[in-house]
């Protein structure tokens, strides 16, 4: 009976010595490739309480932060000024230039002379994190240390209108581009080392690099091959290599064959010794004059006499329109040097594209120190167009009245 009854446990409980049949584990998802990188991309800055954010363009806080973060040996940065302010997008980028120093990370900056003796507090604050600085002194020759750029590890790259400034991250419309090619990170690589000696670097640093480079660099962009070339000003203080943007702009201006739209803070015809300077407005008539349709969005900086004389007559001649933009003021009162558009871009024929940190006025070009990037391809110049016709059919302009009387607004 005993044996029955345990026979029959048995039965229902299974053998303790055999395992009951396991239900196979589903395969896993096959692994998803990893997305390259762009070798270049757009990056833009809205003002804060305007409509002219674009969701499919990153900002450029999150990008520095994301290039600073992710920086193994290098970080060089030349920029015209640093200023912040407490709780603002800035912050977040300093405090990651102070823990890149600081986890051995070599971080040099080069800011301009002039406008350090207006902001030291945040160069100096840096200073004292291990960052290696200097001052670019341009005074004698009447001009600045005017260049936004920065280059990590020697394989990325930034370039764009944003100066350091919180006001740049928040409250100024801004264009640039992350550029991941690496002749291009090359050649504004060899602009910072040129600019690093010449403002008092060590003793013992490496010369400025005197091999060729392969430039426009050419790479694959919306399957199409497009080509960068990387640009300076003034002349005289090129490093080998490197070419004038001056006569780039001229080149595409002249190459234009049916559109032309530019962006840019200011625009002038007069150096600031008062002396003519017509360059660009030369070409841009010659572009009108065989039947080109220009436009030109300003920022309403341009209200001040200085730039509105050569804009007046430019917006006599047929076939070019110009426009202010106008960025209203904060919400929470008035901000000095901010709430403007300050982007300097252009895109001809939508298919060729410039983006540069000069504002269209001649000391830019021959005294001053500038940098820019020439990209020729549909990807880009298409997508900056689609942000210029947002600005320039936007509620924010105004076409300029050349018989009409301009107050200029509050700067500071």
């Amino acid at each position: 009976m005993r044996v029955l009854l345990a026979l029959s446990l048995l039965a229902l409980t299974g053998c303790p010595h055999e395992p009951a049949p396991q239900t196979p584990a589903p395969a896993p998802p096959p692994a998803q490739p990893i997305a390259a990188a762009p070798p270049i991309e757009l990056v833009e800055t809205p003002p804060t309480e305007t409509m002219l954010d674009h969701p499919d363009v990153p900002n450029a806080a999150d990008v520095w932060l994301a290039m600073i973060q992710g920086a193994k040996r290098s970080i060089d940065i030349e920029h015209f000024y640093i200023s912040n302010a407490p709780g603002g997008k800035l912050e977040p980028v300093l405090a990651a230039i102070e823990e890149a120093a600081s986890r051995g990370v070599r971080v040099r900056l080069l800011v301009d002379m002039k406008f350090y003796q207006r902001y030291p507090e945040s160069v100096d604050r840096l200073a004292s994190h291990k960052v290696i600085v200097r001052k670019m002194d341009l005074r004698a020759r009447d001009g600045v240390q005017h260049a936004k750029y920065m280059v990590v590890d020697d394989s990325d790259a930034y370039v764009g209108s944003q100066n350091m400034d919180y006001r740049s991250l928040e409250h100024i419309q801004e264009i640039g581009a992350r550029v991941r090619v690496p002749e291009v990170v090359a050649a504004f690589a060899r602009v910072f080392e040129q600019d690093w000696a010449a403002s008092g670097g060590e003793p013992n640093a490496e010369p400025t690099k005197t091999t060729p480079l392969q430039l426009p660099a050419r790479v694959t962009l919306g399957g199409e091959e497009a080509r960068i070339l990387p640009t300076a000003s003034p002349k005289d203080l090129l490093p080998a290599g490197v070419p004038w943007e001056l006569p780039e702009l001229l080149a595409r201006i002249d190459g234009a064959e049916r559109t032309l739209d530019l962006q840019v803070l200011t625009y002038r015809t007069k150096m600031r010794n008062g002396t003519p300077w017509t360059d660009l407005d030369d070409a841009l008539r010659r572009a009108a004059k065989r039947g080109v349709r220009v436009r030109l969005l300003v920022a309403d900086w341009s209200k001040r006499e200085a730039s509105l004389e050569g804009l007046r007559e430019l917006a006599r001649a047929s076939g070019i329109s110009i426009k202010f933009i106008v960025i209203p003021q904060s919400s929470s009162g008035f901000i000095p040097f901010a709430r403007v558009a300050h982007a300097k871009y252009m895109v001809v024929d939508g298919k060729r594209a410039w983006i540069g940190t000069s504002n269209w006025e001649g000391d830019y070009f021959t005294v001053s120190r500038n940098v820019g990037l020439f990209i020729d391809g549909k990807t880009i110049a298409e997508r900056l167009g689609r942000i210029f016709e947002d600005g320039f059919g936007s509620t924010y302009t105004e076409a300029l009245d050349p018989d009409r009387k301009y107050e200029p607004p509050r700067i500071e």
